[in-house]
C-alpha cells in the first residue's frame, strides 16, 4: 500500500487510478451511476478554481453540511488540495446548534445538501462569518436567490467539468502537493457526550499516518466496495473512505439510513462497516423474524445451538467442518448475511463499544465481526482486530506505530503521529496532556498477554456507589441490550447505594409480544406500567444480574415509554448514550428510583 503523507497523496492516488467506478451515487430512483477517477479529479479541480477565485486558501476554513453524497467528497478533496480547512457539520443538527460552530470556526463558505438544509442556513448565515453558501440540490424557485450573489448552485461550479477529460491542472497539482503533513486538514467538533461540542484539530500528517497502518492487514482490492453511510462528519467513516480510495475500492453513497437495506440489496458490498447499533438491530430483527412461527423458532433456536460450539472458529476466520454447522448455514446462516447483500467478507464494527454478547451472537451465526477502537483526538483508530488477528471481546491490537500504556487508575494513555496537536482555540481543561505527552483517551482499559487491548468504559461515566465500588455501565448495558425487547438501556447510581436502570423498550417486538399474551394497552404508558410487561423485564433482567458481581447488580429498574434517538436528542451521531441528556429528562424517575434506598426492588 502507498505510503502516504498528506490526505492529499490520496486524491492523487484516486486521480491516478483510472477507475471507471471509483464511486457509485443513487439518482433517487433506485438507479446507481458510476463516477470515473478521471471525473473527480476535474469536479475537484473546478470546485477549488472556485474557491480560490472566492479568495479562500490555505488555513481558511470552509464548513460541509451534508449527507453522505458524492459531493462531500468532492467538495472535501478541493478544500484539501489548496490547503483550506474543512468543518464537518452533521446534517442531523439544528440551525441554532450549527450557528455557534461557524461561528467559532470562522468558516467563510459552506457546502449545503439539500433545500431544507439551506433553509437552516439562509437564516443564521448574515450572523456569522459565512460569505458564499453552495447547494448541491436546486433550490426552488425563489427570487431573492437569485439577487444574492452568496447563494451559488454547486451544478454551476462544475457544469463543464466532465468535458476536460484526462487534463490536469499544474495550478492545482502544485497546491495540492506544497501541502505539508504538519497542516491543518480539518476542525471536527466533538458531539458532546458530556459537555459543550470543542473543536478538534486534524492534520493531513495525523490521517494519513493512521490511513497507512488502520488496514494495512486486510488486503483490500479493486474488486472490492463498500457503502459509505456512517455520517462523514465523524472521523470514522471519513477515514474509512480514505482508507478506500487510496486502495481503489469503490464507494457507494448511502445519503439516508433507511435506505440502507435497498442500498446493500443493490451494491452487495464485499466490506461492511457500521456502529455497534446496526449490528444490534439486524439480530433484534433476526430474533423477531423467527418468532412470528413456532416452526422459524425451533429452526432458528436450533442454528445457535448448532453454532454456538464453533463460534471461536469463526471468530478466528475459519469455516467450521461439522456437518449440523454446514447445515445451520445453508438454512439459517446464509439468509441473515444475505440481509447484508450476500458477498460481505469483512464485517467490521466502530464508533462505539460491541460488546461481547453481540460479537459471540454473530460468531454463533456464522459472521465474524472485527472490531475496532479510536477517538476523534485520534484520527481515529487506536486498535482493530484484523483478519489475522481477532479476539472477541477486545478491540484488537494497537497499530504498530502507536504507543499506549495503562496509568495507575486505569485509564489508556496514548503516543503516536496521529494524535491531535491540540483543540481549536486552545479550548482545553490542562488534563488532555500529560509532561511526556501521553495523550489521556478518558477510557478505561487493559491489555492482556497477547497484546490485546479491552476497553471497559469511559472514566467519566464510571459509576461509584455511596459504598466506594465502581461500576462500568457499558457492558451491562450491552448485556441488556442484547434482548429483544430492549432497544436501548441507561445504568444510573452514581453516589447511590446501588446501581438501577432506564429501560426503553423496543416497542414493534413489544408490542408482537403483548398481542402473543393477551395483553391489550390503549398506548406505550400503559403497556409499560401492565403487572405482566413488568414482570417479563424483570425476568430480562434478573438473567443479566445473574452475570454480574454483586455490587454491579440492577436493583430497580425503570421502563420510559420513549424512543431514544439522535433527533430526540439522547443518541450522539455515533449512538452513544448522551448521559447528561438521559439524567436530566428522567430526573423524576431516577428520584423515584432512590426514593428509598434500604428496601432494593424485587
Amino acid at each position: 500500500m502507498l505510503q502516504l503523507r498528506t490526505l492529499n497523496d490520496i486524491f492523487f492516488a484516486l486521480a491516478d487510478s483510472g477507475r471507471e467506478r471509483a464511486m457509485l451515487a443513487e439518482d433517487g430512483s433506485g438507479q446507481w451511476r458510476a463516477i470515473s477517477s478521471e471525473q473527480v479529479y476535474q469536479r475537484v479541480r473546478a470546485v477549488a478554481q472556485a474557491l480560490r477565485s472566492w479568495g479562500i486558501g490555505k488555513g481558511d476554513r470552509v464548513a460541509i453540511l451534508a449527507e453522505n453524497r458524492w459531493e462531500w467528497a468532492v467538495a472535501d478533496f478541493a478544500c484539501l488540495a489548496i490547503g483550506a480547512v474543512d468543518v464537518p457539520i452533521y446534517p442531523t443538527l439544528l440551525a441554532e446548534q450549527i450557528a455557534p460552530l461557524l461561528e467559532d470556526s470562522g468558516a467563510r463558505a459552506i457546502f449545503i445538501s439539500t433545500p431544507a438544509q439551506f433553509e437552516k442556513i439562509r437564516g443564521i448565515a448574515p450572523n456569522t462569518p459565512i460569505e458564499r453558501l453552495v447547494v448541491m440540490d436546486d433550490l426552488p424557485q425563489d427570487p431573492h436567490h437569485a439577487e444574492s450573489p452568496a447563494v451559488v448552485l454547486f451544478s454551476s461550479l462544475i457544469r463543464d467539468a466532465d468535458a476536460r477529460g484526462a487534463a490536469r491542472d499544474p495550478d492545482l497539482d502544485d497546491a495540492a502537493r506544497a501541502v505539508r503533513p504538519e497542516d491543518l486538514a480539518t476542525l471536527i467538533y466533538t458531539s458532546g457526550t458530556t459537555g459543550d461540542p470543542k473543536g478538534v484539530m486534524l492534520t493531513h500528517g495525523n490521517i494519513a499516518s493512521n490511513v497507512n497502518y488502520s488496514t494495512a492487514e486486510f488486503g483490500f482490492q479493486p474488486t472490492d466496495s463498500c457503502i459509505s453511510f456512517l455520517p462523514l462528519s465523524h472521523i470514522t467513516a471519513r477515514h474509512l473512505d480514505y482508507a478506500l480510495y487510496a486502495q481503489n475500492v469503490t464507494v457507494a453513497f448511502c445519503p439516508a439510513f433507511d435506505r440502507l437495506p435497498q442500498s446493500l440489496t443493490a451494491i452487495r458490498p464485499t466490506i461492511l462497516v457500521a456502529v455497534p447499533r446496526v449490528f444490534e438491530k439486524v439480530r433484534q430483527v433476526a430474533e423477531q423474524r423467527a418468532a412470528e412461527s413456532a416452526i422459524k423458532q425451533r429452526l432458528f433456536s436450533w442454528a445457535l445451538r448448532a453454532g454456538r460450539p464453533h463460534r471461536h472458529h469463526v471468530a478466528a476466520g475459519r469455516r467450521p467442518r461439522s456437518i449440523q454447522w454446514k447445515l445451520a448455514d445453508a438454512l439459517v446462516y446464509k439468509r441473515l448475511r444475505e440481509g447484508f447483500g450476500g458477498r460481505v467478507r469483512y464485517f467490521i464494527a466502530g464508533g462505539a463499544p460491541l460488546g461481547l454478547d453481540t460479537a459471540e451472537w454473530f460468531a454463533t451465526a456464522g459472521i465474524r465481526i472485527l472490531e475496532g477502537y479510536g477517538l476523534t483526538e485520534t484520527s481515529p483508530v487506536l486498535a482493530i482486530n484484523t483478519p489475522g488477528a481477532n479476539r472477541m471481546g477486545s478491540v484488537g491490537r494497537p497499530l504498530p506505530n502507536i504507543e499506549c500504556r495503562i496509568a495507575e487508575d486505569g485509564e489508556l494513555l496514548v503516543r503516536g503521529p496521529n494524535v491531535f496537536p491540540g483543540y481549536w482555540k486552545n479550548r482545553s481543561d490542562g488534563q488532555d496532556f500529560d509532561a511526556e505527552g501521553w495523550f489521556h483517551t478518558g477510557d478505561i482499559g487493559e491489555i492482556d498477554a497477547d497484546g490485546f487491548l479491552h476497553i471497559t468504559d469511559r472514566k467519566k461515566e464510571l459509576l461509584k456507589t455511596s459504598g466506594g465500588k465502581l461500576i462500568a455501565p457499558q457492558p451491562i448495558e450491552n448485556k441488556l441490550k442484547a434482548n429483544l425487547l430492549i432497544a436501548n438501556a441507561a445504568l444510573v447510581g452514581d453516589r447511590h447505594k446501588f446501581a438501577s436502570a432506564l429501560v426503553a423498550p423496543n416497542f414493534p417486538a413489544l408490542e408482537s409480544w403483548a398481542r402473543e399474551h393477551g395483553t391489550e394497552a390503549a398506548n406505550r404508558t400503559e403497556l409499560i406500567e401492565n403487572l405482566r410487561v413488568r414482570a417479563e423485564y424483570q425476568t430480562i433482567v434478573d438473567r443479566v444480574n445473574a452475570t454480574l458481581a454483586n455490587f454491579e447488580t440492577i436493583k430497580r429498574f425503570r421502563l420510559v415509554p420513549d424512543d431514544w434517538t439522535l433527533e430526540s436528542g439522547e443518541l450522539t451521531p455515533s449512538m452513544k448514550l448522551r448521559r447528561r441528556v438521559i439524567t436530566h429528562k428522567y430526573a423524576r424517575e431516577i428520584a423515584e428510583l432512590y426514593a428509598d434506598e434500604s428496601v432494593a426492588h424485587r
